[in-house]
């Protein structure tokens, strides 16, 4: 009887999750293991009932070459996503018993919820459908379950993927290099409309934590930029844009901020209920940010939210190419009996790295060497020597 290998998506969707997808099940098949595809991430793994056929068609997708042929040619995941977490669970699925799974308080960022933890159920399921090897994708959050589980005797490879780059002991997470390319292509677009009005243009990218994806797209669009990990003065960064603006020959200037950006004073406002996994929706810093610029230099503003554009559409090279070796290198790791590892690049090179310790926070951009605090730009110099992502893991 061929092994079986469990894999499965969380979080938000990147370019590249497909090509993961389709050189396991193809370098799998070569291999002689079944690959079984559990859809809508950890969801998949926690309200699945096996004893109703509308569920398991729900949840739970057998792979093989022929229904992962074309897959990596589009964007987004086969195996669609949640951002579910069954070790906080804040109501059980129906058809269990709340009695027979542990119950404890979560609290982040001020806000309380009951939650349960229903992993016990989670490694029942993973027996039933005879899973002996899972590959986890995601970020920080989806990554830190996968460790869970390992702890818990599965045997786990995980392979990272954010456009916000930001998981630690990895310097290349699958779809930040798309995300990048698609911010370069839609400001640059938008130029013209900034210029042609004689604007000060906003654009908003995602990064909750950290910077990476305004700093890069910064890097090679000669901009401003606001990262989370720095807060800069106001009134500095408005001088600044103003003078970017009278010495532009079209008169107008950009600057681009993560969504976690902030300067001296301002907290970034969030709405909505937590997810799973705490976080809460952001409101938007560019909003903030062009009345500011209204107010206190009288400028006429282009607000443009890039962030789930950045996420859509077909991969670019390095991510096709960098999630289509994490994927042979989770499935090598797998069949050498490797557990609790995540394919990752280290100085530049492939490698296996442990999952991160989700008490550690996610990665962030290191401000000494990467960002200019009194341009609020890139840094240029200092780069030989450095991985071709320019940071290290």
């Amino acid at each position: 009887m061929a092994k079986r290998i469990g894999i499965l998506t969380g979080g938000g969707d990147v370019p590249g999750l497909n090509s993961v997808i389709k050189s396991v099940v193809y370098g799998g098949s070569d291999l002689g293991f079944e690959v079984i595809g559990i859809r809508k991430g950890w969801e998949g793994l926690s309200n699945l009932n096996l004893d109703d056929p509308e569920s398991k068609a729900t949840y739970v997708l057998p792979l093989n070459r022929e229904n992962t042929r074309t897959i990596d040619r589009t964007g987004g995941t086969h195996l669609h996503s949640s951002r579910t977490n069954p070790a906080k669970m804040k109501k059980v699925p129906s058809f269990l018993n709340p009695a027979d799974y542990p119950q404890s308080e979560f609290t982040k960022k001020g806000v309380t919820s009951t939650v349960y933890d229903i992993t016990k159920y989670s490694l029942k399921l993973l027996e039933k459908l005879g899973i002996e090897y899972l590959i986890a994708i995601g970020g920080d959050d989806t990554l830190s379950y996968a460790e869970r589980l390992h702890k818990e005797g599965v045997k786990v490879i995980a392979v990272p993927k954010t456009m916000d780059n930001d998981v630690r002991n990895t310097e290349y997470c699958i779809g930040f290099s798309t995300a990048i390319s698609r911010s370069i292509s839609a400001i640059n677009r938008q130029r013209s409309t900034v210029g042609s009005h004689e604007r000060i243009g906003i654009f908003r990218v995602f990064g909750r934590d950290a910077g990476y994806t305004s700093l890069y797209t910064a890097y090679v669009s000669d901009m401003r930029c606001g990262i989370p990990e720095y807060a800069f003065n106001l009134d500095q960064m408005i001088e600044l844009l103003l003078k970017d603006k009278k010495k532009n020959p079209s008169n107008y200037s950009m600057v681009i901020l993560s969504e976690g950006a902030a300067w001296e004073g301002y907290v970034v406002q969030e709405y909505g209920d937590p997810d799973a996994f705490g976080h809460r929706k952001k409101m938007s810093v560019g909003e903030a940010f062009s009345e500011e610029l209204k107010k206190r230099a009288k400028q006429e503003t282009v607000i443009s939210d890039l962030t789930y554009d950045l996420r859509g559409g077909e991969p670019d090279f390095v991510d096709k190419m960098v999630a289509t070796t994490f994927g042979n290198m989770a499935l090598d790791a797998l069949a050498a009996g490797k557990s609790g590892f995540m394919t990752a690049i280290v100085n530049g090179c492939f490698a296996l790295s442990e999952i991160p310790d989700a008490n550690l926070g996610p990665r962030k951009v290191d401000i000494a060497g990467a960002y200019c605090t009194d341009r609020y730009r890139p840094k240029y110099t200092g780069k030989l020597g450095l991985p071709i992502f320019l940071t290290r893991a």
